[in-house]
């Protein structure tokens, strides 16, 4: 663990955020997880599943 991160567990230790960021950065983890769990169970739509992106062939 290097010193920018002790650093900001130190500030957030003395100012931690507010009720409300909290709930917004649960409400959006636990967002996350749902999707990840529809789409391994395979009940995620076909439709808003993306693509593979093509790459370009690399010039040798």
């Amino acid at each position: 663990m290097n010193l920018t991160w002790l650093l900001r567990m130190a500030k957030l230790s003395r100012h931690p955020p507010s009720m409300r960021r909290v709930i917004i950065g649960a409400v959006a983890i636990g967002l996350a997880l749902g999707i990840f769990g529809l789409e391994w169970l395979g009940l995620w739509p076909d439709w808003a599943t993306l693509e593979p992106a093509r790459r370009a062939p690399r010039l040798p």
